[in-house]
């Protein structure tokens, strides 16, 4: 299966929250559209409704008028006038009836009672004038019921559109934070597929940084950071290729070393003894210094041969609960003569609980630490260790009074056959090598801390 790539995947990511979003506010613009029409269309039948109630009211004056009139002058030009008003007044009772046809039955009484057959002077027209006051009267009040049920029925269908508006907020409120949450799992669900990926590349790079090689860089996700974790895991075998071949150059050239430099050791002492002649005092100066050079090549080479072997046998550990104060106070007490001699002060400060350790290769990276410690002070100094408990285990700070390190060789000061400049001309540069490898062996980190005064070596070690 084909995975997607990076680009693809941030694009479809964004179109896909976009999507979401954009149809919560498709829904409610299409809603208040909807709304608005409504309102709208109210307001204009609201309008109309007004109008023809005011018109049936004005015509209901003018028959009225008339009607009064015409009782008294019997002028049949008044009846004219009283037909055209009862022609207008229906017209506005149609279109109110029309609008609301529960206002049918007021409307049906109202025209009954202004008939044109019910205004012929010789048949219907009241006999007196009380019958037409009463008439008139009731004409009066279904225009007052008429306008009273209009106002209510436009309350009515106001109060309905409000309740609809309630209910489409409510509705539009749900779907947004439906939206909202659906938005946010797919952003995450998004961020996890592209940071997971992120995260085990900055992991594969620092693994490679500080030599951690044997793991292999598995990197998912999108195809293209794929392909990234795959060129990382060929950078990776070919530094572990490249290391090997090191060690084995290293190994070979140790051992290729150490058998004609036993015998050129065995020639110098022939000499010195005097085996092949008696020597004059210059001969014995040359064949002193001859002697103490081919020692100190020996052990160049014997340190080679530990370094080689403390990275075969940092990947092996004799763990078991050990107390690191104790073991801490019993490198001090070893190293105690040194220290002394120089006119040193060895402290140690703190309590932390058992760890499981592999007490001989601690012993080791407590011991160079130290004896580097003692090599760089000046006389009169001191050396302190400090133990302290951390959440997930414990640490231990070795200070020294010395010239420090610089930032620049803070890193550089663990790798092999690397010395500080202050440690020009002792030793080999391979004892803080050797403490890194036993402490990352344990799964701890080892390093320098910013000070005041001399170097602080800092050592973080887990419980588990």
């Amino acid at each position: 299966m084909r995975h997607p790539s990076f680009r693809f995947t941030l694009l479809a990511g964004f179109l896909l929250v976009a999507g979401v979003l954009g149809a919560i506010a498709a829904s409610a613009w299409l809603g208040l559209a909807d709304f608005a029409a409504r309102t709208r269309a109210q307001a204009t039948e609201a309008i109309a409704m007004s109008a023809a109630l005011q018109q049936l009211g004005e015509r209901t004056i003018d028959l009225e008028r008339a009607l009064r009139q015409f009782l008294v002058l019997r002028d049949p030009a008044l009846l004219e006038r009283i037909q055209s008003a009862r022609a207008e007044a229906t017209a506005a009772l149609d279109r109110l009836d029309a609008a609301h046809p529960v206002l049918r039955g007021l409307s049906d009484e109202w025209r009954r009672l202004s008939e044109p057959s019910a205004l012929a002077p010789e048949t219907v027209l009241p006999h007196s004038a009380s019958e037409a006051a009463a008439a008139l009267q009731r004409l009066r009040e279904i225009n007052a019921t008429l306008a009273r049920r209009l106002n209510d029925l436009l309350e009515s269908q106001k109060a309905t559109e409000l309740d609809a508006l309630d209910h489409r907020r409510e509705q539009l409120a749900a779907e947004l934070g439906a939206g909202v949450v659906l938005a946010a799992l797919f952003a995450l669900l998004i961020a996890w597929w592209i940071l997971r990926p992120l995260r085990q590349l900055s992991h594969a790079i620092a693994a490679l940084g500080e030599d951690r090689l044997a793991a292999r860089v598995a990197v998912g996700g999108p195809a293209d950071l794929r392909e990234l974790g795959t060129r990382l895991d060929w950078l990776r075998q070919r530094l572990a290729d490249l290391e090997a071949n090191r060690n084995r150059v290293l190994r070979h050239v140790s051992h290729e070393l150490k058998t004609p430099l036993a015998s050129l050791r065995e020639g110098i002492a022939l000499l010195t003894d005097g085996v092949p002649g008696p020597l004059n005092a210059a001969q014995r100066e040359v064949t002193g210094i001859l002697a103490a050079n081919a020692r100190s090549l020996q052990e160049r080479i014997e340190q080679l041969l530990d370094y080689n072997a403390s990275q075969f046998n940092a990947a092996q550990l004799n763990r078991r609960p050990v107390s690191l104060r104790e073991l801490a106070a019993a490198v001090l007490d070893e190293l105690r003569l040194p220290a002394e001699s120089k006119g040193l002060k060895l402290s140690l400060e703190g309590e932390v609980p058992a760890l499981a350790l592999d007490a001989d290769k601690m012993r080791v990276v407590l011991s160079n630490l130290i004896t580097n410690a003692i090599a760089v002070s000046p006389a009169g100094g001191g050396i302190r260790l400090s133990l302290s408990q951390q959440r997930d285990g414990v640490s231990l700070d070795c200070t020294d009074d010395g010239p420090g390190v610089a930032p620049e060789d803070a890193e550089r000061i663990f790798e092999p056959f690397v010395r500080g400049p202050t440690a020009a001309g002792k030793g080999s540069g391979l004892g803080l090598a050797i403490a890194r490898e036993f402490v990352r062996a344990h799964g701890g980190i080892i390093g320098l801390r910013p000070a005041s005064r001399g170097a602080c070596f800092h050592i973080e070690l887990p419980y588990a």
